[in-house]
C-alpha cells in the first residue's frame, strides 16, 4: 500500500514536471511567432522566454523538496492504521501467496 502511495507521488511529480516542460515548449513556440509577426522584439521574447524558464525552475525546485522529505513508515505502522476491511483483504492476499508458494 506505501509502495501504491510512493509511486502515485512520483506520478504525480512527474506529470507536473512533464506538463512544464510541454508549457516551455509551447511558450517558445507563441513568443517565435509573435516575434516573426513583429508584435514582440526578439530581445523581449528572450527576455519572457528567460523569465518562464526561472518560474517552472523554481516550481520544480519547491516541489521536489516535498516527495523526497516524505517520512517513511515501517510496516507495522502501515497495517495499523488500516481498516479493518482492508486488513481482512491484506490477509487475505497474504494466505493466497503463501497458498502459492506451496
Amino acid at each position: 500500500m506505501d509502495n501504491r502511495i510512493t509511486e502515485g507521488l512520483k506520478t504525480l511529480l512527474l506529470a507536473g514536471v512533464g506538463a512544464a516542460a510541454l508549457t516551455v515548449d509551447k511558450s517558445q513556440e507563441i513568443l517565435k511567432d509573435l516575434v516573426d509577426r513583429g508584435e514582440l522584439t526578439v530581445e523581449q521574447g528572450k527576455a519572457l522566454n528567460q523569465e518562464l524558464k526561472h518560474k517552472i525552475q523554481a516550481v520544480k525546485e519547491q516541489e521536489q523538496p516535498q516527495v523526497a522529505d516524505e517520512p517513511k513508515k515501517d510496516f507495522a505502522d502501515l497495517v495499523a492504521g488500516l481498516s479493518p476491511e482492508d486488513l481482512e483483504a491484506l490477509k487475505e492476499q497474504i494466505l493466497k501467496a503463501e497458498t502459492k508458494d506451496e
